[in-house]
Protein backbone atom coordinates (compact mmCIF):
# COMPACT_ATOMS: atom_id res chain seq x y z
CA UNK A 1 0.00 0.00 0.00
CA UNK A 2 1.60 3.25 -0.73
CA UNK A 3 0.40 7.05 -0.50
CA UNK A 4 -1.00 8.93 -3.61
CA UNK A 5 2.54 9.92 -4.05
CA UNK A 6 4.21 6.34 -4.22
CA UNK A 7 5.80 7.12 -0.27
CA UNK A 8 5.05 4.23 2.32
CA UNK A 9 2.54 5.00 4.42
CA UNK A 10 4.57 5.71 7.41
CA UNK A 11 5.53 9.07 5.46
CA UNK A 12 2.27 10.06 5.75
CA UNK A 13 2.44 9.15 9.60
CA UNK A 14 3.03 10.48 13.16
CA UNK A 15 4.63 7.77 15.97
CA UNK A 16 2.93 9.67 19.29
CA UNK A 17 4.58 7.67 22.30
CA UNK A 18 3.11 8.03 25.92
CA UNK A 19 6.37 7.87 28.02
CA UNK A 20 4.43 9.55 31.25
CA UNK A 21 4.85 6.41 33.64
CA UNK A 22 6.85 5.75 36.82
CA UNK A 23 6.47 2.26 36.65
CA UNK A 24 6.21 1.46 40.35
CA UNK A 25 6.92 -1.83 40.19
CA UNK A 26 9.89 -1.71 39.74
CA UNK A 27 10.16 -0.37 42.75
CA UNK A 28 13.46 1.84 43.69
CA UNK A 29 14.57 1.96 40.56
CA UNK A 30 12.05 4.59 38.89
CA UNK A 31 12.40 6.10 42.25
CA UNK A 32 14.35 9.08 40.35
CA UNK A 33 13.58 8.17 36.77
CA UNK A 34 10.64 7.50 34.88
CA UNK A 35 10.33 3.61 33.25
CA UNK A 36 10.85 4.37 29.50
CA UNK A 37 14.58 5.67 31.10
CA UNK A 38 15.43 3.15 32.90
CA UNK A 39 18.39 1.80 31.07
CA UNK A 40 18.41 -1.84 29.01
CA UNK A 41 20.43 -4.11 27.35
CA UNK A 42 23.94 -2.32 28.17
CA UNK A 43 23.65 0.74 26.02
CA UNK A 44 20.20 1.48 25.60
CA UNK A 45 17.08 2.69 27.39
CA UNK A 46 13.71 0.94 27.09
CA UNK A 47 12.02 3.86 25.49
CA UNK A 48 14.81 3.58 22.46
CA UNK A 49 12.23 0.27 21.08
CA UNK A 50 9.17 1.72 20.32
CA UNK A 51 11.68 5.37 18.96
CA UNK A 52 13.82 2.54 16.76
CA UNK A 53 10.85 0.72 15.57
CA UNK A 54 9.07 4.29 13.75
CA UNK A 55 12.26 4.99 12.69
CA UNK A 56 12.98 1.61 10.96
CA UNK A 57 9.47 1.56 9.92
CA UNK A 58 9.85 5.03 7.86
CA UNK A 59 8.18 7.27 10.45
CA UNK A 60 9.88 10.66 10.61
CA UNK A 61 7.48 12.59 12.34
CA UNK A 62 7.49 11.48 16.63
CA UNK A 63 5.94 13.06 19.43
CA UNK A 64 6.88 11.95 23.02
CA UNK A 65 4.33 13.12 26.05
CA UNK A 66 6.53 12.96 29.37
CA UNK A 67 5.42 13.23 33.04
CA UNK A 68 6.59 11.61 35.92
CA UNK A 69 9.88 12.78 36.57
CA UNK A 70 11.50 13.19 33.17
CA UNK A 71 14.37 15.06 33.56
CA UNK A 72 16.94 11.74 33.11
CA UNK A 73 14.33 10.28 30.10
CA UNK A 74 14.31 14.23 28.23
CA UNK A 75 18.08 14.35 28.78
CA UNK A 76 18.97 10.78 26.80
CA UNK A 77 16.04 11.97 24.13
CA UNK A 78 17.65 15.58 23.42
CA UNK A 79 21.33 13.47 23.05
CA UNK A 80 20.22 10.60 21.17
CA UNK A 81 17.12 11.59 19.29
CA UNK A 82 18.45 14.89 18.04
CA UNK A 83 19.15 14.51 14.53
CA UNK A 84 15.68 14.97 12.67
CA UNK A 85 15.85 17.32 10.15
CA UNK A 86 12.86 19.73 9.59
CA UNK A 87 13.92 20.88 5.93
CA UNK A 88 13.14 17.27 5.36
CA UNK A 89 9.92 17.23 6.71
CA UNK A 90 11.05 15.52 10.14
CA UNK A 91 10.43 16.15 13.38
CA UNK A 92 11.03 14.95 17.20
CA UNK A 93 8.72 16.75 19.48
CA UNK A 94 9.23 16.15 23.70
CA UNK A 95 5.87 17.13 25.16
CA UNK A 96 6.17 17.14 28.69
CA UNK A 97 3.16 17.98 31.13
CA UNK A 98 2.96 21.65 30.82
CA UNK A 99 -0.70 22.62 31.86
CA UNK A 100 -1.41 23.91 28.56
CA UNK A 101 -5.21 23.00 28.28
CA UNK A 102 -5.62 23.91 31.76
CA UNK A 103 -3.65 25.86 34.58
CA UNK A 104 -4.64 23.17 37.53
CA UNK A 105 -4.57 19.56 35.26
CA UNK A 106 -1.51 17.42 34.33
CA UNK A 107 -2.07 14.72 32.09
CA UNK A 108 -5.15 12.80 33.09
CA UNK A 109 -5.07 9.60 31.16
CA UNK A 110 -2.90 8.32 27.88
CA UNK A 111 -5.76 9.87 25.47
CA UNK A 112 -5.40 12.98 27.80
CA UNK A 113 -1.54 13.25 26.83
CA UNK A 114 -2.56 13.27 22.88
CA UNK A 115 -5.62 15.52 23.50
CA UNK A 116 -3.84 18.08 25.35
CA UNK A 117 -1.48 18.46 22.15
CA UNK A 118 -3.42 18.39 19.18
CA UNK A 119 -2.50 21.66 17.87
CA UNK A 120 1.13 20.77 17.91
CA UNK A 121 0.12 17.40 15.95
CA UNK A 122 -1.97 19.95 13.90
CA UNK A 123 0.94 21.72 12.92
CA UNK A 124 2.96 18.85 11.46
CA UNK A 125 -0.11 17.85 9.10
CA UNK A 126 -0.09 13.86 9.64
CA UNK A 127 -2.52 11.87 8.09
CA UNK A 128 -2.25 8.75 10.32
CA UNK A 129 -1.10 8.78 14.00
CA UNK A 130 -0.04 6.22 15.67
CA UNK A 131 -0.08 5.58 19.48
CA UNK A 132 2.74 3.87 21.40
CA UNK A 133 3.48 2.70 24.45
CA UNK A 134 7.31 3.50 25.30
CA UNK A 135 7.98 1.11 27.83
CA UNK A 136 7.92 -2.18 26.01
CA UNK A 137 11.11 -4.36 24.49
CA UNK A 138 10.01 -5.45 21.04
CA UNK A 139 11.06 -4.89 17.29
CA UNK A 140 7.96 -4.25 14.94
CA UNK A 141 7.19 -2.87 11.31
CA UNK A 142 4.43 0.12 12.00
CA UNK A 143 4.44 0.34 8.21
CA UNK A 144 2.91 -3.66 8.00
CA UNK A 145 -0.39 -2.30 10.56
CA UNK A 146 -0.65 0.85 9.08
CA UNK A 147 -1.17 -0.90 5.83
CA UNK A 148 -3.86 -3.74 7.51
CA UNK A 149 -5.58 -0.15 8.93
CA UNK A 150 -6.22 1.44 5.78
CA UNK A 151 -6.79 -1.99 3.40
CA UNK A 152 -9.39 -3.24 6.24
CA UNK A 153 -11.36 0.66 6.48
CA UNK A 154 -10.90 0.49 10.28
CA UNK A 155 -11.67 3.69 12.69
CA UNK A 156 -8.52 2.23 15.11
CA UNK A 157 -6.53 -0.64 14.81
CA UNK A 158 -5.27 -1.88 17.83
CA UNK A 159 -1.88 -3.70 18.42
CA UNK A 160 -1.96 -7.60 19.71
CA UNK A 161 -0.21 -10.27 21.23
CA UNK A 162 -1.57 -13.87 21.39
CA UNK A 163 -1.01 -15.17 24.77
CA UNK A 164 -2.22 -17.88 26.61
CA UNK A 165 -5.70 -17.17 28.40
CA UNK A 166 -4.90 -18.01 31.68
CA UNK A 167 -2.19 -15.64 31.39
CA UNK A 168 -4.25 -12.88 30.14
CA UNK A 169 -5.43 -11.80 33.12
CA UNK A 170 -3.42 -8.45 32.89
CA UNK A 171 -3.79 -7.22 29.48
CA UNK A 172 -6.52 -5.26 28.05
CA UNK A 173 -8.24 -8.35 26.11
CA UNK A 174 -9.84 -8.34 22.78
CA UNK A 175 -13.05 -10.47 21.67
CA UNK A 176 -12.78 -10.60 18.17
CA UNK A 177 -14.97 -12.37 15.18
CA UNK A 178 -13.52 -14.71 12.37
CA UNK A 179 -12.00 -11.62 10.68
CA UNK A 180 -10.57 -10.22 13.50
CA UNK A 181 -13.01 -7.73 13.91
CA UNK A 182 -13.09 -6.47 17.69
CA UNK A 183 -16.35 -7.19 18.99
CA UNK A 184 -15.37 -6.43 22.72
CA UNK A 185 -12.76 -5.09 24.68
CA UNK A 186 -12.33 -5.37 28.46
CA UNK A 187 -9.65 -4.20 30.43
CA UNK A 188 -7.97 -6.52 32.77
CA UNK A 189 -10.70 -9.63 32.94
CA UNK A 190 -11.31 -12.32 35.21
CA UNK A 191 -12.15 -14.69 32.15
CA UNK A 192 -10.66 -13.62 29.30
CA UNK A 193 -12.28 -14.37 25.79
CA UNK A 194 -10.59 -17.28 23.57
CA UNK A 195 -9.74 -16.41 19.75
CA UNK A 196 -12.13 -18.28 17.76
CA UNK A 197 -10.69 -21.41 16.46
CA UNK A 198 -8.24 -21.19 19.48
CA UNK A 199 -10.07 -21.05 22.76
CA UNK A 200 -7.15 -21.61 24.94
CA UNK A 201 -5.57 -18.17 23.69
CA UNK A 202 -6.62 -14.79 24.06
CA UNK A 203 -5.65 -11.46 22.39
CA UNK A 204 -4.25 -9.30 24.40
CA UNK A 205 -3.58 -5.43 23.58
CA UNK A 206 0.26 -4.06 23.43
CA UNK A 207 -1.16 -0.45 24.05
CA UNK A 208 -0.53 0.21 20.11
CA UNK A 209 -3.16 1.86 18.05
CA UNK A 210 -3.47 3.40 14.74
CA UNK A 211 -6.14 6.18 13.62
CA UNK A 212 -6.42 8.52 11.20
CA UNK A 213 -5.40 11.66 12.26
CA UNK A 214 -9.14 13.61 12.04
CA UNK A 215 -11.01 10.83 13.04
CA UNK A 216 -8.82 10.63 16.54
CA UNK A 217 -9.14 14.14 17.44
CA UNK A 218 -12.99 13.82 17.02
CA UNK A 219 -13.04 11.08 19.45
CA UNK A 220 -10.41 12.87 21.23
CA UNK A 221 -12.52 16.31 21.84
CA UNK A 222 -15.66 13.81 22.08
CA UNK A 223 -14.23 11.87 25.11
CA UNK A 224 -12.52 15.41 26.89
CA UNK A 225 -16.91 16.75 26.86
CA UNK A 226 -17.09 13.40 28.42
CA UNK A 227 -17.28 14.27 32.57
CA UNK A 228 -17.82 10.37 33.25
CA UNK A 229 -14.41 9.27 31.17
CA UNK A 230 -11.05 8.49 33.15
CA UNK A 231 -9.33 9.62 29.29
CA UNK A 232 -8.18 6.53 28.78
CA UNK A 233 -7.12 4.77 25.61
CA UNK A 234 -7.90 1.50 26.79
CA UNK A 235 -10.77 2.09 29.26
CA UNK A 236 -12.59 4.85 27.38
CA UNK A 237 -11.77 5.34 23.87
CA UNK A 238 -11.40 2.07 22.39
CA UNK A 239 -14.10 0.36 24.33
CA UNK A 240 -16.77 3.49 22.93
CA UNK A 241 -15.55 2.96 18.87
CA UNK A 242 -16.42 -1.13 19.18
CA UNK A 243 -19.35 -0.23 20.30
CA UNK A 244 -19.50 2.70 17.84
CA UNK A 245 -17.70 2.07 14.50
CA UNK A 246 -15.13 -0.52 13.23
CA UNK A 247 -12.31 -1.75 15.63
CA UNK A 248 -9.86 -4.32 14.09
CA UNK A 249 -7.02 -6.19 15.79
CA UNK A 250 -3.47 -6.73 14.29
CA UNK A 251 -1.56 -9.75 15.03
CA UNK A 252 2.21 -8.89 16.17
CA UNK A 253 3.09 -12.20 14.29
CA UNK A 254 2.55 -10.26 11.26
CA UNK A 255 4.83 -7.44 11.73
CA UNK A 256 7.36 -8.52 13.82
CA UNK A 257 10.81 -8.00 13.04
CA UNK A 258 13.08 -11.65 13.53
CA UNK A 259 16.27 -12.24 12.80
CA UNK A 260 16.97 -15.14 11.16
CA UNK A 261 18.06 -16.73 14.13
CA UNK A 262 15.38 -15.84 16.37
CA UNK A 263 12.97 -18.32 16.52
CA UNK A 264 10.09 -16.23 18.59
CA UNK A 265 8.06 -13.13 18.43
CA UNK A 266 9.39 -11.32 21.29
CA UNK A 267 7.55 -8.60 22.95
CA UNK A 268 8.18 -8.18 26.62
CA UNK A 269 6.56 -5.54 29.80
CA UNK A 270 9.74 -5.52 31.68
CA UNK A 271 7.26 -4.11 34.37
CA UNK A 272 8.70 -6.26 37.16
CA UNK A 273 12.23 -6.27 38.81
CA UNK A 274 11.89 -10.42 37.36
CA UNK A 275 10.77 -9.26 34.50
CA UNK A 276 13.56 -6.29 33.40
CA UNK A 277 15.89 -9.01 34.92
CA UNK A 278 15.13 -11.64 32.98
CA UNK A 279 14.49 -9.88 29.61
CA UNK A 280 18.44 -8.08 30.18
CA UNK A 281 19.77 -11.78 30.90
CA UNK A 282 17.77 -13.00 28.05
CA UNK A 283 20.63 -11.08 26.00
CA UNK A 284 23.66 -13.22 27.18
CA UNK A 285 22.50 -16.61 25.90
CA UNK A 286 24.90 -17.72 22.90
CA UNK A 287 21.59 -17.49 20.93
CA UNK A 288 19.69 -14.37 22.22
CA UNK A 289 15.45 -14.82 21.98
CA UNK A 290 16.58 -10.98 21.05
CA UNK A 291 18.81 -10.06 18.75
CA UNK A 292 20.68 -6.92 19.36
CA UNK A 293 23.51 -6.94 16.77
CA UNK A 294 20.69 -6.77 14.34
CA UNK A 295 22.32 -4.44 11.26
CA UNK A 296 19.02 -4.55 9.27
CA UNK A 297 16.52 -3.08 12.35
CA UNK A 298 19.45 -1.56 14.60
CA UNK A 299 18.06 -0.19 18.00
CA UNK A 300 19.65 3.39 18.15
CA UNK A 301 20.24 5.14 21.29
CA UNK A 302 22.88 7.93 22.66
CA UNK A 303 26.66 7.25 20.94
CA UNK A 304 28.57 7.14 24.34
CA UNK A 305 32.18 8.51 23.68
CA UNK A 306 34.17 6.62 25.79
CA UNK A 307 37.26 4.29 26.09
CA UNK A 308 36.67 0.49 25.15
CA UNK A 309 36.51 -2.23 27.69
CA UNK A 310 39.47 -3.71 29.50
CA UNK A 311 40.68 -7.06 30.83
CA UNK A 312 43.55 -7.17 33.48
CA UNK A 313 45.63 -9.42 35.41
CA UNK A 314 46.37 -13.01 34.32
CA UNK A 315 46.97 -15.11 37.08
CA UNK A 316 45.48 -17.68 39.21
CA UNK A 317 42.47 -16.41 41.27
CA UNK A 318 43.08 -12.94 39.66
CA UNK A 319 42.33 -12.74 36.26
CA UNK A 320 39.69 -10.37 34.22
CA UNK A 321 37.41 -12.11 32.47
CA UNK A 322 33.84 -12.51 30.93
CA UNK A 323 31.83 -15.17 30.31
CA UNK A 324 28.57 -15.25 28.28
CA UNK A 325 28.28 -11.24 29.35
CA UNK A 326 27.99 -7.77 27.54
CA UNK A 327 30.53 -5.49 28.44
CA UNK A 328 30.02 -2.09 27.83
CA UNK A 329 32.16 0.58 27.12
CA UNK A 330 34.81 2.10 29.85
CA UNK A 331 34.20 -0.66 31.68
CA UNK A 332 37.36 -2.20 33.12
CA UNK A 333 37.34 -5.64 34.60
CA UNK A 334 40.61 -5.77 36.88
CA UNK A 335 41.22 -9.29 38.08
CA UNK A 336 37.64 -10.02 38.09
CA UNK A 337 34.92 -12.62 36.89
CA UNK A 338 32.06 -11.34 35.45
CA UNK A 339 29.68 -14.34 34.59
CA UNK A 340 25.71 -14.27 32.41
CA UNK A 341 25.97 -10.24 33.41
CA UNK A 342 25.40 -7.45 31.71
CA UNK A 343 28.01 -4.05 32.76
CA UNK A 344 26.90 -0.79 31.49
CA UNK A 345 29.62 1.58 30.63
CA UNK A 346 31.61 3.15 33.26
CA UNK A 347 31.48 0.04 35.20
CA UNK A 348 34.49 -0.94 37.31
CA UNK A 349 35.16 -4.27 39.13
CA UNK A 350 38.20 -4.78 41.54
CA UNK A 351 40.52 -7.69 41.67
CA UNK A 352 38.88 -11.04 43.10
CA UNK A 353 35.36 -9.56 42.79
CA UNK A 354 33.02 -11.55 40.87
CA UNK A 355 29.46 -10.84 39.35
CA UNK A 356 26.77 -14.14 38.38
CA UNK A 357 23.81 -13.24 36.94
CA UNK A 358 23.92 -9.34 37.35
CA UNK A 359 22.74 -6.37 36.06
CA UNK A 360 25.10 -3.42 36.52
CA UNK A 361 24.13 -0.33 35.38
CA UNK A 362 26.06 2.80 34.75
CA UNK A 363 28.73 3.87 36.92
CA UNK A 364 28.95 1.24 39.36
CA UNK A 365 32.25 0.38 41.52
CA UNK A 366 32.70 -3.19 43.15
CA UNK A 367 34.66 -3.38 45.44
CA UNK A 368 37.95 -6.23 45.64
CA UNK A 369 36.74 -9.37 47.08
CA UNK A 370 32.92 -8.85 46.87
CA UNK A 371 30.50 -11.44 45.29
CA UNK A 372 27.14 -10.71 43.99
CA UNK A 373 24.41 -13.26 42.20
CA UNK A 374 21.48 -12.76 40.86
CA UNK A 375 21.53 -8.72 41.49
CA UNK A 376 20.43 -5.68 39.85
CA UNK A 377 22.67 -2.28 40.80
CA UNK A 378 20.98 1.02 40.01
CA UNK A 379 23.60 3.31 38.83
CA UNK A 380 26.46 4.59 40.65
CA UNK A 381 26.42 2.16 43.18
CA UNK A 382 29.47 1.43 45.32
CA UNK A 383 29.73 -2.38 46.54
CA UNK A 384 31.82 -2.60 49.56
CA UNK A 385 34.71 -4.50 49.44
CA UNK A 386 34.13 -8.20 50.43
CA UNK A 387 30.49 -7.85 50.42
CA UNK A 388 28.64 -11.25 50.01
CA UNK A 389 24.68 -11.05 47.93
CA UNK A 390 22.98 -13.69 46.74
CA UNK A 391 24.11 -16.27 49.44
CA UNK A 392 22.16 -15.90 52.13
CA UNK A 393 18.32 -15.03 51.08
CA UNK A 394 17.34 -13.64 55.11
CA UNK A 395 20.23 -11.26 55.09
CA UNK A 396 19.98 -9.74 51.85
CA UNK A 397 15.59 -9.44 52.33
CA UNK A 398 16.72 -7.49 55.43
CA UNK A 399 19.36 -4.89 53.21
CA UNK A 400 17.96 -4.73 49.77
CA UNK A 401 15.10 -5.01 47.85
CA UNK A 402 14.80 -9.09 47.03
CA UNK A 403 12.09 -9.85 44.54
CA UNK A 404 9.57 -12.68 44.35
CA UNK A 405 12.27 -14.91 42.53
CA UNK A 406 15.20 -14.04 44.67
CA UNK A 407 16.41 -10.83 42.40
CA UNK A 408 18.03 -8.55 45.25
CA UNK A 409 17.94 -4.49 44.09
CA UNK A 410 20.73 -2.81 45.39
CA UNK A 411 20.73 1.51 45.20
CA UNK A 412 22.66 4.23 46.62
CA UNK A 413 20.53 4.20 49.39
CA UNK A 414 20.82 0.61 50.67
CA UNK A 415 24.54 0.69 50.82
CA UNK A 416 24.51 3.90 52.29
CA UNK A 417 22.51 2.55 55.22
CA UNK A 418 24.57 -0.57 55.66
CA UNK A 419 26.00 -0.87 59.23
Amino acid sequence: MRTPTGQPLARDAMAYVLAGGRGSRLKELTDNRAKPAVHFGGVSRIIDFALSNAINSGIRRIGVATQYKAHSLIRHMNRAWNFMRPERNESFDILPASQRISELLWYEGTADAVYQNIDIIESHGPKYMVILAGDHIYKMDYELMLQQHVNSGADVTVGCLVVPRTEATGFGVMHVDANDTITAFVEKPRDPPGIPGDPDHALASMGIYVFETKFLFEELRRDAADPDSKRDFGGDIIPHIVKHGKAVAHRFTNSCIRAAEEIEEYWRDVGTLDAYFDANLDLTDTVPKLNMYDRDWPIWTDTVVAAPAKFVHDEEGRRGQAICSLISQDCIVSGALARRSLLFAGVKMGSYSSVNEAVILPNCNIGRGARLNRVILDSGVRIPEGLVVGEDPELDARRFRRSENGVCLITKKMIGQLG
